[in-house]
């Protein structure tokens, strides 16, 4: 695995047309998600598992928004598509942040098509909470100023995507290696909840989910919702 990391570093370290930049030590209070702390609200979730359904979204309550750690065996496609309400089937998997509920918080998203790259967007819909009030409404797309290139995957290998929002600037991380850094816009500081995944069509084994503590008080309770 560490050969594998150390090539991967290379390989973005050269699309940035520089020396390539490691992760800054790990935040102490990031922690590995116990299975009865994932809540799956579509599909099913827990660390240990795979992943099979072509929609799942789920979130780690209690946890605080702006920290997550997603690691994973990634297995291919779903035996089953689902196309999204705003057009067509899409493979991806990734981060929620700041996970207010279904209609506002940041995606950190590892796309496969029409290429493989990491995909930011704010999702902001002050009033909505569900998909019946904002559908696919209310995105702003977050353009990077720095980016690497993003490897394919391949079925069998593992992977950790990492994301961390600091004041604006919300930094991502591949096996441990900076693949986008940008400066989110003043609607994202407005957005607070806790850190959560997505994938859609794709079967993965979830390794390991971790995220940072939430310091504050929760009545945040496991629901299941519909839509995207």
């Amino acid at each position: 695995m560490r050969c594998a990391t150390l090539v991967l570093a290379a390989a973005l370290g050269a699309a940035c047309g520089g020396e390539t930049e490691a992760a800054p030590p790990r935040a102490r209070a990031d922690r590995l998600v116990a299975v009865d702390e994932l809540c799956a609200t579509r599909g099913a979730a827990a660390p240990g598992a795979r992943v099979t359904a072509p929609t799942m979204r789920a979130v780690a309550l209690g946890t605080s928004g702006d920290r997550a750690a997603l690691e994973f065996v990634y297995r291919g496609d779903t035996d089953d598509r689902r196309a999204f309400a705003s057009g067509p089937a899409r493979r991806q998997l990734g981060l929620k942040l700041r996970a207010a509920d279904g209609c506002n918080l940041v995606y950190v998203m590892w796309r496969l098509d029409p290429a493989p790259m990491l995909d930011v967007s704010v999702k902001r819909n002050p009033g909505a909470r569900d998909h019946a009030a904002c559908g696919a409404n209310g995105y702003t797309k977050v353009r990077p100023t720095q980016r690497a290139r993003v490897p394919a995957l391949v079925a069998g290998a593992r992977h950790e995507l990492r994301a961390a929002i600091a004041g604006d600037v919300l930094t991502a991380w591949i096996d441990d290696v900076v693949a986008w850094r940008g400066t989110l816009p003043a609607s994202a500081r407005r957005l607070a909840g806790p850190t959560g995944l997505r994938s859609d069509n794709l079967a993965f084994d979830l390794v390991r989910f971790a995220a940072a503590r939430s310091h504050r008080v929760t009545t945040e309770t496991c629901r299941a919702t519909v839509g995207d």
